[in-house]
């Protein structure tokens, strides 16, 4: 990295036309004031030209372990869920921490090209070695120079219908996972799935840790695990620091379930992930016609005031083949999938890749703030709508106070 900056001109920053002057002391934001005339950059200063500049990018749902194995040991030729699970069983057995860390870091190294500096990855944890648990954990620290790394200890067989996978679960927080995962619509019966899920809300309220589940993965109307999660939540005053992962299902839900769901999911505050790139590819794979997007009620959700974020889910893995790390991409998919191209969409869509990611990850110091950490990205065009015409990469990406990327040149 560079030497630290002194400054940031000429920044055009989200719901203003004024150009600003960002100042930074310390690795931190010391004043943000608006600038009467544009200015040239001095030393140590960097000139934004009047594009937008935003908090870092924020990927909420990765899963770093499995990255980067697409067609090992063999393709996921349905393009299903289940298959997906099937092959990754599979290639899990052959997994060893020089393999996971280096498609962990070459993922990484990626994201961070794109503006993405904080990260929430799932990593399986139904393997009695814990090979990818303990690889992650030495991989956050190994990377914490270039992005903030959560790690959510996931069972990605159950947690009630995989041998010791309470155990197991038990094992990883002790080793240092950040969060809680789950995955009821996958345990055997329902029984086990609303188990699992009161368990890992104690879990990780005893330990006074995060929660994201993988919940109703599914487009079966009758997978409402959700409603369970939520009112765990609900019940221990957890909900702003409990996510509910993808929640497919929801698409498939009737009205009138939902109209009781959202009394629900209001009260709880739950925070809300859906990846909407990989949901259209795995979902509605039992459909003849009409098929189902496979996507949950992502602007129904906004409306009701709570936290929905975008993520990107896979990079070449078993249930997706392709995946590039660019945030842009990913919120072009969802915006274009869940009818969400007005204007009043649109003006506030990065939300949906910065502010709502940080309050799934219960981030307590980030925006662009006096005294917050100097950390922000420079985008390619003046406003929400312009970035997301031309969905270029970052011009540039600064955390705290330093120059990770800079492609001005």
């Amino acid at each position: 990295m560079k030497d630290s900056l002194n400054a940031i001109i000429n920044a055009r920053l989200q719901g203003s036309d004024e150009l600003h002057r960002i100042t930074m002391e310390n690795d931190r934001f010391a004043q943000v004031t608006v600038q009467s005339v544009a200015a040239t950059a001095g030393e140590r200063e960097l000139d934004a030209a009047g594009n937008l500049v935003v908090p870092p990018f924020v990927e909420p749902h990765i899963h770093l372990d499995a990255a980067l194995t697409a067609g090992q040991p063999r393709w996921n030729q349905s393009g299903t869920l289940f298959e997906g699970i099937e092959c990754w069983s599979e290639r899990k057995a052959s997994l060893t921490r020089d393999d996971v860390v280096g498609r962990a870091e070459q993922t990484l190294k990626l994201f961070a090209d794109n503006g993405i500096q904080h990260v929430r990855t799932h990593v399986d944890v139904t393997d009695p070695t814990l090979t990818g648990l303990k690889a992650m954990l030495e991989v956050r620290e190994r990377m914490a120079k270039i992005v903030d790394l959560q790690i959510v200890a996931f069972p990605q067989e159950g947690l009630w219908s995989f041998p010791q996978g309470k155990e197991l679960m038990e094992e990883s927080v002790r080793l240092g996972a950040d969060v809680v995962g789950g995955i009821p619509h996958f345990e055997f019966t329902r029984d086990y799935g609303v188990e699992s899920v009161q368990w890992l809300v104690a879990l990780a309220h005893k330990h006074d840790l995060l929660v994201d589940v993988h919940c109703d993965e599914i487009d079966d109307p009758e997978s409402r695990f959700l409603e369970v999660l939520a009112a765990e939540a609900l019940r221990r005053d957890y909900g702003s620091r409990v996510t509910a992962s993808h929640t497919c299902a929801m698409g498939s839900y009737n009205d009138h379930y939902c109209s009781r769901l959202f009394r629900l999911l209001k009260k709880s505050g739950l925070r809300f992930l859906s990846m909407p790139t990989e949901s259209l590819h795995l979902q509605g794979r039992f459909d003849n016609y009409p098929k189902r997007r496979g996507l949950t009620r992502v602007p129904e959700l906004l409306d009701a005031g709570l936290k929905v974020a975008f993520g990107q889910d896979s990079i070449r893995d078993p249930w997706y083949p392709l995946g590039n790390g660019n945030m842009l991409r990913t919120l072009d998919v969802g915006l274009h999938a869940c009818h969400m191209l007005g204007m009043g969409w649109i003006d506030h869509s990065l939300e949906l890749i910065t502010d709502n990611g940080a309050a799934a990850l219960d981030l307590k110091e980030y925006g662009i703030e006096e005294g917050l950490p100097a950390r922000c990205v420079v985008l390619q065009g003046r406003s929400p709508y312009e970035v997301l015409l031309g969905q270029l990469p970052v011009l540039a990406s600064v955390r705290d106070g330093r120059v990770l990327v800079d492609r001005r040149s």
